[in-house]
């Protein structure tokens, strides 16, 4: 948990740890926490709740907490590879 008393300094504090696999941000002022959800370079950032992952969604993180994404429609990416196909049926 990090302290503070200017919001605006949050963001530069939490990018500049090691990790950045989630975060959460607590206030009672949502304009204040989705400016700072923006800037802080997370895989996910949590308002006013804990972290809860989701399948339909994305989880991976920044820096040291990991490379790529697990889980959700960005995941498939990793294990396909898109190809079109067209087919003429009869007629010349």
């Amino acid at each position: 948990m990090l302290a503070y008393d200017d919001p605006e300094e949050l963001a530069g504090r939490a990018n500049g740890l090691e990790y950045g696999l989630a975060a959460s941000i607590w206030t009672d002022d949502l304009s204040t926490a989705h400016r700072l959800a923006a800037r802080i370079r997370a895989g996910a950032v949590f308002i006013n709740m804990i972290h809860v992952p989701d399948a339909a969604t994305t989880w991976g993180g920044y820096r040291a907490s990991g490379w790529g994404r697990e889980m959700g429609p960005y995941a498939i990416d990793a294990y396909t590879e898109v190809k079109g196909v067209w087919t003429h049926l009869g007629g010349a």
